[in-house]
C-alpha cells in the first residue's frame, strides 16, 4: 500500500465555533475558526453513488479536513449514510451497488486499480449506528479484531496488548472495562459497546474516522460520552459525523454539510450554516419547516 494511505504525523489543530453552545461539550472560541488553508485528508470530487439504476448520491464534491468534525445532516433517505459508505469503499459490498466520481485520501484515490479496499478501510474506520461488538469474542478480542489483516506484520502479543488498551483509554472506557478484558463484549451496556466498537476502529490508528449516527440507539448519558469523546478525537484524526440530531451536529462539529436528495445543498462552518444559512432549503430544513 502506498505511503499516501498512512496516517500522518500530528499537526496543531484548528477549529470553529459552532452556532449552539453546550455546557456538555466544551467549544472552541471564534478566534480559533480554521485557517483557509487547512489541510485536507480527505476528499470527494463529483461523486455519484448507485444501487442498480438507482442514483442515490448525486455528483457531490467536498472535502474533509485534518482535526476537524464534519457533520452530515438532511432528512432520512437523503443519501447521508450512502455517501459515508462511499468514503471507504463499504458502498461496494452490497449487491448491484456501484460508485461514479474519485475519493481521495492524502491525494491518493481509494478507488484506484490495485488499492486493497481493506486497506483503505484500516486508514478510513467506520463506527455504524448500532453497537456490532463480535458475539463470540471477548472485550480484549474485539478491539483487536481489526489487527488481523496485517497478516505477518500483526503485532506480538505484549503489542497488541498495548494497543487494546490504548484503545480504549481514548475511546473513555478503559476505567470501565479494565478488570473485565476477558469477558464477553455482550456484558457491556449499549453506550459502552458502541465506545468499544469505536475502541475497535481506533486500534488500526487511522487518519479518518466516520461515525453513521453513532448515538441513534442511545440514551443520553452515553449521547454525552460520545459526543465528548468525538471531541477529543478530533485532536488526533479527521472525523466525519452522520446524524439526525441538528443539535448535536451544532455541539460537535466545526463543518456541516446539508444533503437533500442525494445533493449537496450546502456546505459551511457550523456557526454559519445554523445561523445564516444561504440555501432556503437548509433555513427550511434545519427551522423545522420539513424532515
Amino acid at each position: 500500500m502506498s505511503s499516501a494511505l498512512q496516517p500522518a504525523s500530528p499537526h496543531v489543530r484548528d477549529s470553529a465555533v459552532a452556532a449552539t453552545e453546550s455546557p456538555r461539550v466544551p467549544r472552541p472560541s471564534n478566534a480559533e475558526a480554521p485557517a483557509a488553508n487547512a489541510r485536507v485528508r480527505l476528499k470527494a470530487a463529483e461523486l455519484s453513488a448507485f444501487f442498480g439504476s438507482s442514483e442515490v448520491v448525486k455528483s457531490i464534491s467536498m472535502s474533509f479536513r485534518d482535526r476537524e468534525v464534519t457533520a452530515i445532516i438532511g432528512p432520512s433517505g437523503c443519501g447521508k449514510s450512502t455517501l459515508l459508505r462511499c468514503l471507504n469503499r463499504m458502498h461496494e459490498t452490497v449487491p448491484t451497488a456501484r460508485v461514479a466520481g474519485t475519493v481521495t485520501l492524502d491525494d491518493q484515490d481509494i478507488y484506484a486499480r490495485g488499492v486493497n479496499a481493506i486497506e483503505v478501510r484500516r486508514h478510513v474506520g467506520m463506527v455504524f449506528q448500532r453497537p456490532t461488538p463480535f458475539p463470540t469474542m471477548s472485550i480484549r478480542d474485539n478491539v483487536a479484531a481489526g489487527l488481523q489483516i496485517l497478516g505477518r506484520e500483526r503485532p506480538s502479543k505484549t503489542e497488541t496488548d498495548h494497543i487494546v488498551e490504548d484503545a480504549l483509554r481514548r475511546a473513555a472506557l478503559l476505567d470501565e472495562v479494565s478488570g473485565r478484558l476477558k469477558e464477553s463484549a455482550f456484558g457491556l451496556s449499549g453506550g459502552q459497546q458502541q465506545r468499544l466498537c469505536i475502541a475497535r476502529a481506533l486500534a488500526t490508528r487511522p487518519a479518518v474516522l466516520l461515525l453513521d449516527e453513532p448515538t441513534a440507539s442511545l440514551d443520553p448519558i452515553s449521547t454525552q460520552k460520545v459526543e465528548e469523546l468525538v471531541y477529543e478525537l478530533r485532536q488526533d484524526m479527521t472525523v466525519v459525523i452522520v446524524t439526525h440530531n441538528m443539535q448535536q451536529a451544532a455541539r460537535v462539529s466545526d463543518r456541516t454539510a446539508f444533503v437533500l436528495a442525494g445533493e449537496l445543498v450546502e456546505f459551511a462552518p457550523t456557526n454559519a450554516l445554523f445561523t445564516t444559512p444561504s440555501d432556503q432549503r437548509t433555513e427550511a430544513y434545519i427551522t423545522g419547516r420539513f424532515g
